[in-house]
C-alpha cells in the first residue's frame, strides 16, 4: 500500500515535470497534479486494455507505433476529464504521455529497486 502511495506522489511530480519542461501541458497546481495522476492510472488500468484489443490490427501493421497513439489518447482524455490538467491539442498529448511515460520508467525501476532491498 505504501509503494502505491509513493508511486501516485511521485507520478504527480512527474506530471508537475512534464508541465514545467513542455508547454503544450498545463497543471494548475500540485493537486490537479495528483488528481490528473490518478485519472491517468484509472484510465491506463481500465480504458487502455480494451483500446489495446480493439487496436490490435492496426498496431500489428504499425509494427507497434500505434501503442504511442493510445497512451497519448488515454493522456489527452484525463485532461479532459480534470478541469486542473490542459494538454493543448493532440501533438501536445504525444509528446507529453512520451515524456511522462520515460519519467514513470524511471520511477519504477527505483521503486522496485528500493522496495525489493528491503524485503
Amino acid at each position: 500500500m505504501l509503494k502505491l502511495v509513493i508511486k501516485w506522489l511521485l507520478s504527480a511530480t512527474a506530471l508537475m515535470a512534464v508541465a514545467y519542461l513542455y508547454s503544450g501541458v498545463r497543471l494548475a497546481g500540485f493537486g490537479a497534479a495528483l488528481w490528473a495522476a490518478l485519472l491517468i492510472g484509472l484510465l491506463n488500468s481500465l480504458v487502455r486494455p480494451v483500446l489495446l484489443v480493439l487496436t490490435l490490427p492496426i498496431t500489428l501493421l504499425t509494427l507497434g507505433l500505434f501503442f504511442f497513439v493510445v497512451n497519448a489518447l488515454m493522456f489527452y482524455f484525463a485532461s479532459a476529464l480534470s478541469s486542473g490538467f490542459e494538454v493543448r491539442g493532440f501533438g501536445a498529448a504525444l509528446v507529453g504521455s512520451l515524456l511522462y511515460s520515460l519519467a514513470g520508467l524511471l520511477i519504477d525501476s527505483a521503486l522496485e529497486g528500493a522496495f525489493d532491498r528491503r524485503a
